[in-house]
Formats: structure tokens, sequence, C-alpha cells
């Protein structure tokens, strides 16, 4: 799904996304983000930054402390990052775990830099697609993200793209705004883009990571 970039990513000053939702949802969306999130700690979902505790020992660099996504998130990105990416990731499994590690990595420093509101609304979303029965009733997806397949992630990501819910689209805006910004937007990733620098509209829509490492 590399072809999203110029879609995904649009240019927001982040004052505009600090003063306006950046999921847009509205107060019924943000109600129900709200409820789910509350629902979702109390089944006992991640609710804690992963920090340095990350569920797969080794898995991560544990020289990296996250500091707003949970265990549930990493895992969650780790499922929706090669369908989102696409051929972006190379084959060689070593360095491909490498670009993942380091582009959550990313995506949680530049979320730690939001606004409030905002991490709120995305923390609501991450919650919706934890959450093991809204997982299964708005996202469709029926095993675990840890158990699922690529094909199943792009699936998901074309639903909630072609929804006529602004919650789902807003979703899918949200997610894979955040993803490619944090790869295409990284040095090493630059030629893949066929520009000498990261895309003008994706620093300038998420200025918060162009620093993130």
């Amino acid at each position: 799904m590399s072809d999203m970039i110029p879609h995904s990513v649009q240019t927001e000053s982040p004052t505009a996304m600090d003063r306006r939702s950046f999921l847009r949802t509205g107060l019924g969306g943000a109600m129900f983000l709200g409820t789910v999130s509350v629902t979702a700690g109390l089944s006992g979902c991640a609710t804690a930054p992963a920090g340095r505790d990350y569920p797969m020992p080794g898995a991560m660099d544990q020289s990296y402390e996250f500091r707003f996504l949970t265990r549930d998130d990493i895992i969650l990105f780790e499922a929706l990052l090669p369908a989102i990416v696409g051929p972006g990731l190379t084959e060689e499994p070593v360095v491909r775990r490498q670009q993942i590690q380091s582009t959550i990595e990313r995506i949680d420093a530049g979320i730690h830099q939001f606004g409030p509101a905002n991490q709120k609304e995305l923390r609501g979303l991450f919650d919706l697609l934890n959450f093991g029965l809204t997982r299964v009733t708005v996202a469709r997806v029926w095993s675990s993200w840890e158990n699922a397949s690529t094909e199943t992630a792009q699936a998901f990501l074309e639903r909630w793209r072609t929804s006529g819910i602004g919650l789902f689209n807003n979703g899918y805006i949200a997610l894979t705004k955040v993803t490619n910004v944090a790869f295409y937007g990284h040095q090493d990733h630059w030629h893949l883009s066929g520009y000498p620098g990261p895309p003008a509209f994706a620093v300038d829509a998420l200025p918060q990571f162009k620093n993130s490492a």
C-alpha cells in the first residue's frame, strides 16, 4: 500500500491539529472512543506506555523508552506497518525487523509531541483496535493483531478507507499518516519516494516526526 502516501498525509499545521480534532470525530465519536478506552482498560488491555518493557524480549532495542505507545499498540503497528508501507520494507529479515522497529519508535516519539487532545483521540483509536470486542465488530479482524496476516491488515485498512462512517475513514487517515511520515520521513528511506529529502507535505503535515529518532 505504498501508494497511500499522497492520500494519507494531508498538510496541516501543528497549531491547527491541536486546535481541531486530529480524527475530526465530533462529540459522538469522541464519547464513543472514550467509552471504548475505559472499557478496554477495565478488561485488562495495556494502558501504560511500554517504556523499555516490550513483550518480546530482544525484539526491540531496549535503549529506547516508549512514552506513548503501549505494548498492545506496538503489536498493532507491527501488523499494520507492512500493509501500509508495502514494498518500502526490505525482504531481508534482519534489516526488515530493524526498519519496523525504528519506524514504530519514531511513531511513538512523534505522537509524544502531539497536544493532549490529539493524544487522547489517538489513544481512543488504538484502544478501539486493540480491544477484542471492538476489533472484531468494527475492524472485522477476527484474530489478534499478533497473529493477523498482512492480507488481513490490508483488507481492514481498505474497509476503513472506503467506509462511509467518518470515524473509520478518519481513523484510516490517522493510521496511515503517522506511519508513512515516520517511515518515509527518515533519511534512510528518502530514496523510496524519489526525493532528495522527505516530501514537503509530509514535514509540513506532521513536523513532530521531523527530528524523531
